[in-house]
């Protein structure tokens, strides 16, 4: 792994996977989520014209807020959302061309992985942070497993991640979860339905809290 400082991705633990169906959902979500205390924001390509998404988000919120990109797919895509102010780039899978695009930005590089040979292809290509996608399918007993022989990788869970579950995942090993319908429900966002939004934020806010209020108890 790479020496990046991943202190602001520890420090926030959980990154929300935002799939907006409009910017205005998108603008609208991400208030919702910062009012209920989730200020990590991933905005995927698969919500219109992420760039300017990105780039409000910052305007509105500055360093209060934790944003970047996902749902990368070509080397262009990179360069667009890191002139917007991405500071963090996920892609769901391991393409080396496209790692080299993403590490040249100098924002944080996730790759995606599910086997261990792709991450053992992210951790040669730099991954700053190796995304376990769709972790839903192994679940934190695999997550778990995958720990065993990478002890030193630091991975991202995405994918049937819940506030109740929250726990599980961090004893199993993850330096952060990306948590995307569960958190950010579609049919909330189409509905306009900010308070539920809100609300499922302060959910996982609290459970993240307690997960640290134990930790430092075992300490």
């Amino acid at each position: 792994m790479t020496s990046t400082d991943l202190s602001a991705v520890r420090r926030h633990g959980v990154i929300a996977v935002l799939r907006a169906p409009t910017v205005e959902a998108a603008l609208a979500t991400t208030e919702a989520l910062v009012r209920g205390g989730v200020s990590a924001i991933e905005v995927t390509f698969s919500t219109p014209d992420p760039a300017a998404v990105i780039a409000e988000i910052l305007r509105r919120h500055g360093d209060d807020v934790y944003v970047g990109a996902g749902t990368i797919l070509r080397p262009e895509q990179a360069a667009e959302v890191a002139e917007a102010g991405a500071a963090f780039l996920v892609s769901p899978g391991t393409d080396p061309e496209l790692a080299r695009a993403m590490a040249a930005t100098g924002a944080i590089v996730m790759l995606g992985a599910m086997t261990p040979s792709e991450v053992m292809l992210a951790t040669k290509l730099h991954a700053d942070v190796v995304k376990v996608f769709p972790s839903s399918l192994g679940g934190p007993g695999y997550l778990g497993a995958l720990r065993a022989p990478f002890p030193d990788v630091d991975f991202m869970p995405t994918g049937g991640v819940t506030a109740d579950n929250l726990a599980t995942w961090f004893a199993a090993g993850a330096t952060a979860v990306g948590a995307g319908g569960d958190l950010v429900s579609a049919k909330a966002m189409a509905s306009g339905d900010w308070e539920t939004i809100e609300a499922t934020a302060r959910r996982f806010a609290a459970a993240l809290r307690d997960i640290r209020v134990t930790d430092d108890a075992r300490v």
